[in-house]
């Protein structure tokens, strides 16, 4: 596991990757995705079971816990928006 000591962005980036090609079933290289890939398109495909599911195994893997009202009201549409939302909460987890 690791644990995100200062919401070090690479890091949550490369777990949050990780974690999508994982969901969506793909079997290509994390490091090709881009922030602005949008998390249901052509090749990306997460429905809100499989975010839920991914939320709960990033915690896992970066030892954070992300308060459930860091959710609220947020619109996730591409991978960047799951970064920035993970690299706040861990930095609220403090």
């Amino acid at each position: 596991m690791t644990t995100v000591q200062h919401s070090d962005r690479a890091t949550v980036g490369d777990t949050v990757r990780r974690v999508v090609v994982a969901e969506s079933r793909l079997s290509i290289d994390p490091a090709t995705i881009a922030e602005s890939e949008p998390l249901v398109g052509e090749l990306l495909r997460v429905n809100s079971l499989g975010f839920v599911g991914m939320l709960v195994r990033i915690e896992d893997e970066l030892g954070v816990t992300l308060p459930d009202d860091l959710f609220v009201g947020r619109n996730f549409q591409t991978v960047g928006d799951l970064i920035d939302v993970v690299v706040s909460g861990a930095e609220n987890a403090r």
